[in-house]
C-alpha cells in the first residue's frame, strides 16, 4: 500500500509541475491572444499588452493593457490603476494606465515601437495586491498556436 500511495503523490508533484511551467513566457509566446498583443503571467491574472507596431520613429503611442484570468476570462478593470515603463535604446517612457471598460486600461506614451522596445507593466485591481510583468512586445516570436506544452486549465 506505502508504494501505491508514493507513486499517487510522486504523479501528483509531476502534474503540479508540469502545470506550473505550462505559464512560462516561452509557451505563451506562442498562443494566439484576443487583441494580437504579447501576453504574460502576474500572480493569478494574465495580462495582454497592445502597443503601437509602426512608425518606427519615436512619438506618442497607445500603451494598452487586458487583464483575464488564467483561463482567459476578462476580469473588469473598474477602480484598477497601472502603470507602464517602457525602454527602447536609450530612451525610456512612462504611461499611466486606466481604466478603459471591461478589461481594458489604457495610456499612451513617447516611445518609439521598435523590436528592442521592453515593457514593465505594473496593475493593481481593487482590493488586491499590485503584480508586474515583463514584456519584449515587438520581438521575434514564435508562430502563434504552438502546441499545449501540456497546458491544461
Amino acid at each position: 500500500m506505502r508504494h501505491r500511495n508514493t507513486a499517487t503523490l510522486l504523479l501528483g508533484l509531476a502534474v503540479f509541475a508540469a502545470a506550473a511551467l505550462a505559464h512560462d513566457d516561452a509557451w505563451l509566446d506562442t498562443q494566439p491572444t484576443p487583441n494580437g498583443g504579447q501576453q504574460r503571467m502576474a500572480g493569478p491574472y494574465h495580462l495582454e499588452l497592445v502597443v503601437a507596431k509602426t512608425p518606427p520613429q519615436a512619438g506618442e503611442h497607445p500603451v494598452v493593457v487586458y487583464v483575464t484570468d488564467h483561463a482567459g476570462k476578462e476580469v473588469t478593470t473598474a477602480g484598477a490603476r497601472g502603470s507602464a515603463t517602457l525602454l527602447a535604446g536609450d530612451q525610456k517612457a512612462s504611461a499611466a494606465l486606466l481604466p478603459d471598460g471591461g478589461n481594458r486600461l489604457r495610456g499612451a506614451a513617447r516611445y518609439a515601437p521598435t523590436p528592442d522596445l521592453k515593457v514593465v507593466v505594473s496593475v493593481t485591481l481593487p482590493g488586491k495586491p499590485a503584480e508586474q510583468a515583463r514584456f519584449t512586445p515587438l520581438a521575434a516570436r514564435p508562430a502563434a498556436g504552438g502546441g499545449d506544452g501540456g497546458h491544461k486549465h
